[in-house]
């Protein structure tokens, strides 16, 4: 049974863990990816026994495969978390046509999305249109096929036009800020009840969480699921001090993951998989465009996971 949306909007203030899409000789490794999954449902650290988020978003490389892949991706990672966790599509809405069939094929699967990400591309549109098609998108999806959808906000223009989508559009439940800590007040104050604020910017996310974001995204969780879910449990009791102590253990690799407009986003997390020397999780040879790191990132990354690996 899917999750009513205040249980769902609940669910969401954790963290989004967003594994990498391992691949094999150019396809991808779906035996692989199903093994990273049940490392992540079978290290779930977050307190009262709440529910493990999954998405393969941006970090994933969701982007770089085909349409049947990426409904494909989905099924198995619904398959694996069974209705123990909560499940997001993430959807490039370009072709929209192409998006709008992807979300109503995947909510026909066995374990369907239980939420959707919209990713816009930037620099194709404008605000008055993001709002006319994102509205007429909400209902196209929502209407056949029930989908509450989540905007990943990352054209600053585009503000006020996301602001009103998410109060007059009931199929849109959430924005993931994808810009920086100063959208975050706009937000909640502009959204008010109609809309969650979650914070989509990895892991160092109590700044965002102060300003009154809930939950973040992670992209190192599928190395160390222990680290995205203690920042999780001490922002939620209000021990700021505590969340920031952990994300100073995740800093190192996370400026490699950053630098220079995102470069090694997928691919240090690729490296750090390898170099941890686990078997329980599968790193890939690396996806489309994104080749495995030069050694002398290799050689940073292997010293910045060294206090990482406790939090496995």
């Amino acid at each position: 049974m899917s999750l009513d949306t205040p249980t769902l909007l609940e669910a969401l203030n954790a963290p989004t863990t967003i594994p990498i899409i391992p691949f094999k000789d150019g396809q991808v490794d779906f035996a692989a990816h199903a093994k990273n999954i049940d490392y992540l449902m079978s290290h779930n650290y977050l307190d009262n026994g709440r529910r493990r988020v999954i998405s393969v978003a941006g970090t994933s490389l969701i982007h770089h495969i085909d349409l049947v892949d990426q409904t494909r991706i989905f099924d198995e990672t619904g398959r694996v978390m069974g209705s123990d966790g909560v499940l997001m599509s993430a959807i490039v809405p370009n072709p929209l046509g192409d998006a709008a069939r992807l979300i109503e094929e995947q909510a026909q699967l066995q374990r369907p999305p239980d939420v959707y990400l919209v990713m816009p591309l930037t620099g194709i549109g404008s605000p008055e249109g993001t709002y006319e098609t994102f509205m007429e998108f909400g209902e196209r999806v929502g209407n056949a096929c029930g989908a509450r959808l989540l905007y990943y906000f990352r054209q600053e223009r585009d503000r006020e036009a996301v602001i009103r989508l998410l109060i007059d559009s009931p199929h849109f439940v959430g924005v993931k800020i994808g810009t920086g800590v100063a959208d975050v007040a706009p937000f909640v104050e502009g959204v008010g009840d109609n809309a969650m604020v979650i914070w989509g910017i990895g892991d160092r996310s109590t700044n965002g969480v102060e300003m009154g974001a809930r939950g973040h995204t992670s992209g190192t969780a599928v190395l160390c699921a222990r680290a995205a879910d203690e920042i999780n449990n001490a922002q939620r009791r209000g021990d700021y001090a505590a969340a920031r102590a952990v994300e100073a253990v995740l800093d190192g690799l996370e400026e490699i993951r950053f630098r220079n407009g995102r470069v090694y986003n997928y691919a240090a997390v690729v490296e750090a998989m390898h170099l941890s020397g686990f078997d329980d999780i599968e790193g890939g040879e690396g996806g489309p465009f994104n080749p495995r790191v030069p050694a002398s990132v290799a050689e940073e990354i292997r010293c910045t996971i060294e206090p990482l690996l406790a939090y496995h």
